[in-house]
């Protein structure tokens, strides 16, 4: 992959993250916490959470311990797992593979050979199903290969997980593994880039496109607004 190609993926992801996270976490989770009807407030926790967190449990302080958690927490990991496959579509727009079943064809750097990439987000993003799906595909692949003379191995044949780390991958990855190879995080980016660095290079990129919102101006506006409702009840 020459370097036009990985600038290309860090601008993908780059897009990706503007237009499908980032406003939808402004508008969406942020609006939502600012407002007291969203919690189910336990009445004997929130006082104490606010002191646990800032020392006080004036208002702000209980509105901050409701609101981090949620823009910060479950509400951001629950949109990005119902736009996991827009990613993978974003990441790789522009690389996509010709090969029924296969999501992206490369140049492996570590061994110097044509890999038939099957993409998944991340270690625990496929079920039981779909082990069988994936094997089939590439049994497919290597059925047309050897009927046109070409010479694709089993190692030939990948699953390339996105994101994670090789001792979280799920029990399904490791099934399909028995068959075929299954690569994650930095050692897929590095096969398909060339670049050992080239996840954190990537992990840095997403993380930058917050800046360009000052998203920490509108955590504390939604903490403010928050806090004044909650003065209003509990006054």
């Amino acid at each position: 992959m020459d370097n036009k190609q990985r600038k290309q993926i860090i601008e993908n992801a780059k897009a990706f993250f503007r237009e499908e996270i980032v406003q939808n976490h402004i508008d969406g989770a942020c609006k939502r916490a600012s407002t007291l009807s969203e919690y189910n407030i336990n009445p004997f926790l929130f006082k104490y959470l606010a002191n646990f967190l800032t020392g006080n449990d004036k208002p702000e302080s209980i509105a901050r311990a409701l609101v981090l958690p949620r823009v910060l927490g479950s509400s951001i990991n629950t949109s990005f797992g119902m736009k996991i496959q827009n990613l993978i579509s974003s990441l790789f727009k522009g690389l996509g593979s010709t090969t029924q079943g296969i999501d992206i064809e490369f140049v492996d750097v570590t061994d110097g050979r044509k890999k038939y990439c099957q993409l998944k987000a991340g270690p625990n993003t496929i079920n039981y199903d779909d082990v069988t799906t994936i094997i089939n595909h590439f049994n497919g692949v290597r059925n047309l290969a050897r009927t046109n003379n070409l010479n694709v191995g089993i190692n030939d044949m990948i699953v390339g997980v996105v994101y994670g780390e090789e001792s979280e991958l799920s029990s399904h990855y490791k099934k399909i593994r028995n068959s075929y190879p299954v690569i994650i995080g930095q050692d897929f980016w590095y096969r398909l880039t060339g670049k050992d660095d080239f996840y954190f290079e990537l992990i840095d990129a997403i993380g930058e496109v917050a800046l360009e919102v000052d998203a920490s101006k509108v955590v504390e506006n939604t903490i403010t607004t928050l806090a004044k409702e909650i003065e209003l009840k509990y006054k």
